[in-house]
């Protein structure tokens, strides 16, 4: 599909800035607590827009740094030009690209980029989920107790790192082994190809999420609010699984400590 083969372009030219910038960050700027940005932040985000208007003129843009570029289209990109920013800044080698593709306010397209690693997942709609172009699935493992799992903590509200300290509390006393990597998109990748058996987290963005989201669904993975209520790229709270373990984790994330 042309939308994708764009995408896949864009992704691969915004990684070829964080690796020749990667650990030559000179200005860190913070939005806000714990939340950064930096000039290759920036400098991603143009490209990648560019890109898109180049071929896409009429489409819309919602992008991290710079927002919403919107003229009504039913057309709508949602960018993030490097997701895991701190572990950027400090030179921790992950990070990713995510750009999706909303048409008539439904995801079908889906594409998140590592440039470290060199892996590109990508999924359409209907034509499930790709690492590289190879096919891949969510992992079969059926009991929590057995998993390996995944969160990150957004330090946005002090309710959201006292909720999350809880679910992670509860997790970690249950759980094989818990993560925090510090990049949703690539957790989520994470999720579709089996590394990760489930991830949770608060206070994420529609940018942040939108991508790996379809992946994990094309992968056969399940994604919902905590309470297992539908899913929106615009509500700030994910559950994804391989489906298998998804009531036991929400089961998990109802209990007081």
């Amino acid at each position: 599909m042309e939308y994708l083969k764009i995408a896949e372009k864009a992704a691969r030219e915004a990684g070829k800035i964080h690796l020749k910038n990667l650990g030559k960050i000179k200005k860190i700027e913070f939005k806000a607590k714990n939340s950064l940005v930096t000039e290759v932040d920036k400098l991603s985000e143009e490209l990648i827009i560019s890109i898109i208007k180049d071929n896409f003129p009429e489409h819309d843009i919602f992008a991290e740094e710079s927002g919403k570029h919107i003229t009504d289209s039913d057309y709508l990109w949602l960018v993030d030009p490097l997701d895991g920013t701190t572990n950027y800044a400090h030179a921790y080698p992950f990070f990713s690209v995510s750009i999706a593709l909303e048409i008539k306010g439904v995801l079908e397209i889906g594409l998140v980029y590592d440039p470290v690693k060199d892996e590109m997942f990508t999924a359409q709609r209907g034509g499930g989920a790709r690492l590289n172009r190879a096919p891949i699935c969510v992992s079969g493992t059926a009991h929590v107790d057995e998993c390996h799992l995944c969160t990150g903590f957004v330090h946005e509200d002090e309710w959201m790192v006292e909720e999350n300290l809880r679910h992670f509390s509860n997790f970690i006393r249950t759980a094989q082994a818990v993560r925090r990597d510090g990049s949703a998109a690539l957790d989520l990748c994470y999720v579709a190809c089996g590394r990760f058996d489930g991830f949770w987290e608060l206070g994420l963005n529609p940018w942040d999420t939108a991508a790996g989201v379809l992946i994990v669904e094309e992968a056969g993975g399940k994604v919902s609010l905590f309470s297992g209520d539908e899913y929106s790229i615009y509500i700030k709270e994910i559950l994804t699984s391989n489906n298998l373990i998804h009531s036991e984790m929400m089961e998990i994330l109802s209990l007081d400590t």
